[in-house]
């Protein structure tokens, strides 16, 4: 991987852009071996990187190379005389790669005739934002190149034969076996059974485990889950808010008020108002006027004792327009009927 990388480099006459895990510093210093021996400065792209390098070096795990530069030297260095180390392998929106991709950057642009590595792997789940990261730089005309095209990345997740020898070399007499789903942490179990550990634990999100003293063991249960930035709230990703704002983006809402006098008599217009649906259908007919005719038509084929009945006419209402709107538009809206007494 690492000869490949230094063989890409050397060929290339544009601008140079890899992209990789912030935190695999083995790679950063292949990356600025390569791009030392091409006669290439390196800029580093991306605020994670940025740390990590600042971190690595002061730990001297970059040792013997030229100092990284800062994405403000990006317009004074020669084309053929850089190569970036970029965040975002992931696709993810905010970080270096795609703001370079999507012109956003406000240093760093790419053109055609540069090359971008991906010195990653896609993560299961991640494979659309890449894929539209790719399209924006293939746009510009700029040559990509995966793992599929070449020995880019290796995984940083060992082999059997590597936990073989870490259990030989450690010996633990315990062993809890961390990330990966349900099936990578059951066969782990079962490999460091095999390997002689007495106890081994298969813990999952949210398991809390005791190491002692007494018997290692799952003791208790502890809050789990994600968390998302909803305004100024932390809250749970799987809150109803959450949900509830991703089924109207989806089918908008409707929200009907309805005056009734004290002989259940429509004492006024019928207010409506709507968001997120059509203004009107396919021959122009507003949806506004739809709504009012179908709140007509369900009002009317009410017994006269039922129109009384606040509640019971809110619900024929709403399910009527859902239904009413579905036929013209083939989506149900969500529906909120007020139904006011004077």
């Amino acid at each position: 991987m690492r000869e490949t990388l230094r063989q890409l480099i050397l060929a290339a006459k544009g601008r140079v852009a890899v992209t990789t895990f912030a935190s695999n510093v083995a790679r950063l210093r292949a990356v600025a071996e390569a791009a030392a021996e091409a006669g290439r400065e390196v800029i580093i792209v991306g605020r994670a990187m940025d740390r990590v390098a600042d971190v690595a070096g002061e730990l001297g795990m970059l040792d013997g190379l030229a100092g990284f530069r800062s994405a403000e030297r990006f317009k004074s260095i020669a084309r053929d005389r850089c190569v970036l180390l970029l965040t975002g392998s992931q696709g993810e929106q905010r970080a270096a790669l795609a703001r370079v991709a999507e012109g956003e950057h406000p240093e760093v642009t790419l053109s055609s005739g540069d090359t971008v590595i991906f010195s990653s792997r896609a993560i299961p789940g991640n494979e659309k934002a890449i894929g539209k990261i790719v399209n924006n730089l293939a746009k510009m005309g700029v040559e990509i190149i995966t793992d599929r095209d070449a020995l880019v990345h290796v995984s940083g997740h060992p082999r059997k034969d590597e936990l073989r020898r870490m259990y030989e070399w450690v010996r633990p007499k315990i062993a809890v076996p961390a990330h990966g789903e349900a099936l990578h942490l059951s066969l782990h179990r079962d490999f460091a059974t095999s390997m002689g550990v007495p106890t081994v634990i298969r813990a999952f999100n949210g398991d809390l485990v005791s190491l002692g003293p007494g018997e290692p063991a799952i003791i208790g249960d502890l809050p789990k889950g994600k968390l998302v930035k909803d305004g100024s709230m932390i809250i749970s990703a799987t809150d109803q808010a959450i949900s509830e704002r991703r089924k109207l983006s989806y089918v908008g809402i409707v929200t009907i008020a309805i005056a009734l006098d004290d002989k259940g008599h429509i004492a006024s217009d019928i207010g409506v108002e709507i968001v997120g649906l059509p203004q009107a259908d396919d021959e122009g007919e507003p949806m506004v006027e739809h709504i009012r005719d179908l709140v007509d038509e369900v009002y009317t084929a009410m017994p006269k004792a039922k129109r009384r009945d606040a509640e019971a006419l809110r619900i024929a209402v709403e399910r009527g327009v859902r239904s009413g709107i579905a036929e013209i538009w083939g989506k149900k809206p969500v529906t909120k009927v007020f139904v006011l007494e004077t």
